[in-house]
């Protein structure tokens, strides 16, 4: 692992972390965060310290178990800045070491200030929310921030009587001396900025996503707007379960906040949208399909580096076009086709294959992503396309790839040679005409699913 070009202050390629064990205390009145995190992992090169990013918080006590990384089972020497907490060990570990830390730390958590605004733990009028997309979550946990670096978590939350709190799958809630603590596991290799918190005085019912088990909490006096909103996602799940191959995770959740969020946002099986995303009239329904999507595409296969960040928001944007189509609205041909007209009369300086990270998460690349995806589409044609996109969701999951990675499995699954398309839609300025559609079919996308339209979608 090495440092990302976009963040080069986070993370740290001496190590990579195989389990996190977060046990948090929060108060949402006076916004008052003491954890406990104990870290297993393992280093990849010698070293005598690690160091983790932890930002806002204030580490007051490091400890290793007896004989374990020069530990005796009590503290152990470490330094910390604004951004990093470094960890001394007691002796030089060899590359494949295994480590076990136990940090004790706490404060007033707060959203860390980057070039891509404010992001992290963040107080809600009434609760809590994590977005942490790309280097937030040192503001609520000691990590190795650092997308390639997934790991498994167990999270322990305590917090005030009538909140409900969201993380990963739950295993158990208990109540004693009038606060509830909530325990959650995730067993799936997740990054550190999909890993998640949500509180709220929420209101919870269960879905069945097609055999999926779903979640929906919301505040109670959303309840008609998000039962109206949400009707869709059943099918929706068998759509992309049939376009993407089966959904990678155990379950799927959603999140509706009281507050207005500026954009709805993905967690390791999750999705969180403010009250303005669920208007009650389907109006944002695309938004839905969106972070669904990236439940396949971005959280299962990963980026191993922000400069392919296009591999998780192309391919979401595109799932938006398809959901389109199958649900009876436009057709991805025709969405593509407006869209393409739209970037066109955008500059032209933007290279898809490493956008730079002020222009990461801009919606050209968005776009762009997904044009490619349908010029990819019409080039090999349907039954191509989507094999190239199953082999990619079941070859990659639960780890981490690249853009040359897709590129080679593209061109071997449709078997032909397909260089100089990609160099011109990923590395190229100049945005490349579309394919044109087959004559005979000026929709081919519409016919690679086996689903029944249902009525046309509001969905834009």
């Amino acid at each position: 692992m090495s440092p990302d070009d976009y963040t080069p202050h986070s993370g740290d390629r001496r190590y990579r972390v195989e389990h996190y064990d977060l046990t948090i205390d929060y108060r949402l009145g006076t916004n008052r965060l003491d954890g406990v995190a104990v870290v297993r992992g393992r280093v990849v090169e010698p070293t005598k310290a690690v160091s983790f990013d932890l930002a806002g918080l204030r580490a007051t006590k490091v400890q290793a178990p007896r004989g374990a990384a020069g530990g005796k089972g009590d503290r152990i020497g470490f330094t910390q800045t604004d951004r990093k907490l470094k960890v001394s060990f007691g002796r030089e570990l060899a590359a494949g070491d295994p480590f076990e830390l136990t940090i004790a730390y706490g404060g007033a958590p707060r959203p860390r200030r980057t070039r891509w605004g404010t992001l992290g733990w963040e107080e809600l009028e009434d609760g809590a929310i994590v977005a942490s997309q790309p280097i937030g979550a040192p503001s609520w946990f000691p990590c190795n921030d650092h997308p390639s670096d997934k790991a498994t978590y167990r999270l322990t939350v305590t917090t005030d009587p009538g909140y409900a709190v969201a993380a990963a799958e739950p295993v158990s809630t208990a109540t004693k001396g009038g606060r509830t603590t909530w325990v959650f596991e995730r067993s799936a290799p997740t990054p550190t900025y999909l890993a998640t918190v949500q509180i709220g005085k929420y209101v919870s019912r269960g879905m069945d996503l097609a055999g999926i088990e779903g979640q929906v909490l919301h505040p109670s006096a959303l309840t008609a707007r998000v039962q109206a909103d949400l009707a869709p996602l059943p099918r929706m799940m068998a759509v992309f379960a049939e376009a993407f191959g089966p959904y990678p995770l155990p379950s799927y959740r959603l999140v509706v906040t009281a507050d207005d969020l500026e954009i709805p946002l993905e967690a390791q099986g999750m999705g969180v949208f403010g009250a303005n995303h669920i208007d009650g009239r389907g109006s944002l329904e695309r938004l839905i399909a969106h972070e669904l999507a990236h439940q396949w595409f971005g959280n299962s296969v990963g980026v191993g580096r922000w400069r392919d960040i296009w591999l998780n928001e192309g391919f979401a944007c595109y799932a938006e076009w398809i959901w389109s189509e199958r649900s009876g609205g436009h057709t991805a041909h025709a969405k593509a086709l407006g869209h393409w007209t739209a970037l066109a009369a955008e500059p032209q300086d933007l290279v898809l294959s490493d956008p730079g990270p002020d222009l990461m998460f801009d919606d050209r690349v968005y776009k762009r992503g997904a044009l490619l995806l349908h010029a990819l589409r019409l080039t090999v044609g349907d039954d191509a396309f989507f094999r190239i996109l199953q082999t990619w969701t079941s070859r990659h999951a639960g780890v981490t790839a690249t853009t040359e990675d897709f590129r080679m499995l593209a061109a071997s699954v449709a078997g032909r040679r397909l260089e100089a398309f990609f160099d011109a839609w990923l590395d190229e300025t100049a945005l490349p005409p579309l394919p044109e559609a087959p004559a005979e079919d000026p929709a081919p996308v519409t016919r690679a699913l086996n689903v029944t339209p249902s009525s046309p979608s509001q969905a834009r």
